[in-house]
């Protein structure tokens, strides 16, 4: 009866609340605010704990998001399945109010200011877009094989991303992208990741390889070897999509034939551009691949048809958006990850340092407050974006090790939970969070270490700032009270 559960609601809750999740985050955060502590610690402070220090305000945040995953479980979790939209709506507004803020900070339009007090909306859009997609996709007859469906949850996830970009916060747009890994276990063809990873792939190449000739040929090995690329990528296609291995065969050796002729008649007849060979065999291969089409009926030449020609045409745009699309501290920061540039005392000057006070650490590091790099400010914003510089630092490689297991095992263990589901609102729910978390950390601890471009996003529960650690705290006990709801019996 509605009585008897409104009086047993709490106990329930509790006995069926995950533990094991509750004790890593309360790990993460006593880890977190060692970092910030050390991160932010000055030789000769004592007042470790006092307000006016970082690591004062951080103990204040740390408290704030404990009341507040406290009030998120003791509500009812239906709340958050009948107003997902709502709260969706609110947080898409003020996004958008926000891109007209008249307070730029670090060139950025994405923080309200009210006094003292600062707040980042982007930061908890991600569980309103969670909350969003999850209610749409949980919807009775939603598929992902209908593409209106599968475009209104896109819809979902890209709306909040370019309010994003137009406060000039492209790293937090970017965060949106892990919902994608969501959609890839609810049913979405794994061809959009391979997609995804391939256009990766022909930028980092193209780019970094535009201006070396391949041997003693004027020829442009990025644009030789993008192209040949996108080739094979097409005929494997035809392998797994079309399943027809005599097409297969035939597509490859045109391709590799034609491509080593061209090679050896430009090495040692005369040398040419094999750049216009390759352009040619692409444009061979996507005709052949629509003549199928038309010639079959079979749809999966034509989609494999125009993957290869969206393959050419985004890599030949590549260059324009890097050179007049980006602004220029993001073009030289790839340019730097790349090796185009060196840089040491500019863009490259933060992951420099941050590698070099990572690598000072050890084995078992300098020891708390120890850390010379850290403590003299060398690194730039070393308690917030480049956090994890100060845990290789002063607690060296096992202390680093043990943080990444912290995550791992989180991450897992959200996905078991969301596997656990009941319901697919909450199973959608659970994989968004996962797939946030398992993007800032593989993220920001890439940009640490300087294998990923630095776009400023915060690593979960360590980085300095309560918008960020309210915002993963709203993402984490929403769910958390999602799963322990789902053994509650209501009548």
């Amino acid at each position: 009866m509605p009585s008897n559960y409104a009086a047993d609601r709490q106990p329930g809750v509790l006995r069926s609340l995950d533990w094991w999740t509750i004790g890593i985050y309360i790990a993460l955060l006593v880890f977190g605010w060692v970092s910030v502590c050390g991160a932010s610690y000055t030789y000769g402070d004592t007042e470790i704990f006092s307000l006016a220090s970082r690591s004062g305000m951080q103990i204040v945040w740390i408290g704030t998001s404990i009341c507040l995953g406290f009030v998120l479980l003791m509500m009812d979790d239906r709340f958050y399945d009948t107003f997902a939209y709502v709260i969706y709506g609110l947080l898409v507004l003020l996004l958008f109010a926000t891109i007209f803020n008249p307070h730029s900070i670090k060139g950025s339009r994405s923080w309200i200011v009210m006094g003292p007090l600062r707040l980042q909306p982007a930061e908890f859009a991600k569980f309103a877009t969670a909350l969003a997609i999850a209610k749409f996709m949980s919807a009775y007859g939603f598929t992902m094989k209908n593409w209106k469906h599968f475009a209104g949850a896109c819809g979902i996830i890209f709306l909040p991303m370019l309010c994003i970009i137009g406060q000039r916060e492209t790293g937090s747009a970017l965060v949106y992208l892990s919902f994608f890994l969501m959609l890839y276990r609810e049913g979405m063809p794994g061809s959009f990741l391979f997609t995804g990873l391939a256009m990766i792939i022909y930028f980092v190449v193209g780019i970094k390889y535009e201006e070396v000739l391949l041997w003693d040929t004027p020829t442009s090995a990025g644009k030789f070897v993008v192209l040949l690329l996108v080739q094979i990528f097409s005929t494997a296609m035809v392998w797994v999509y079309v399943d027809d291995k005599a097409k297969t065969r035939l597509l490859l050796a045109y391709v590799l034939g034609f491509t080593a002729l061209a090679l050896l008649f430009s090495e040692f007849v005369i040398p040419f551009d094999v750049v216009w060979v390759q352009l040619l065999l692409s444009a061979g291969v996507i005709g052949y691949l629509v003549y199928n089409a038309m010639n079959t009926r079979f749809a999966n030449y034509f989609y494999i048809a125009l993957f290869a020609l969206g393959s050419v045409a985004f890599f030949y745009s590549a260059d324009y958006v890097l050179n007049d699309v980006m602004q220029p501290h993001q073009r030289v920061r790839i340019n730097v990850l790349l090796g185009l540039d060196e840089d040491l005392a500019g863009a490259g000057y933060n992951v420099h340092q941050s590698e070099i006070a990572i690598g000072s650490g050890g084995l078992q590091g300098k020891g708390f407050l120890n850390g010379t790099q850290t403590k003299l400010k060398f690194v730039p914003e070393q308690d917030t974006d480049f956090i994890f510089c100060t845990v290789g630092e002063e607690e060296g490689f096992l202390g680093s090790a043990s943080v990444l297991v912290l995550f791992l095992c989180l991450i897992l263990r959200l996905m078991y939970l969301a596997e656990r589901q009941p319901f697919k609102f909450g199973r959608v729910y659970g994989y968004c969070v996962a797939g946030i978390f398992l993007f800032h950390l593989f993220i920001n601890v890439g940009m640490v270490l300087g294998l990923t471009p630095v776009i400023g996003i915060p690593l979960p529960f360590f980085s300095y700032g309560g918008s960020s650690l309210w915002g993963f705290t709203l993402l984490l006990f929403i769910f958390l009270r999602i799963d322990a709801g789902r053994n509650l019996i209501r009548q």
